[in-house]
């Protein structure tokens, strides 16, 4: 699993730090940021929780991290 914050589209709602602080924080402007891209096994459903709450669908979250093209790119 990877995962990260689109910081374009975070309004700084702090769900995914709720969710998940030990994977989430949130800078000094507000705005939500990934503490790590590879979350441990263990903090999986939490992240998984934290995307689903995200009113702005800002919490990005890849199943694939071996996948040849970047998860996150416009197709």
């Amino acid at each position: 699993m990877r995962v990260r914050i689109a910081r374009d589209l975070c309004v700084g709602a702090g769900q995914c730090e709720r969710s998940a602080p030990d994977v989430f924080a949130q800078d000094d402007s507000g705005l939500s940021r990934a503490l790590t891209e590879a979350p441990a096994a263990e903090q999986r459903p939490s992240v998984r929780e934290a995307a689903s709450l995200c009113p702005v669908r800002a919490v990005l979250v890849a199943d694939d991290p071996d996948a040849r093209r970047d998860p996150w790119e416009t197709p």
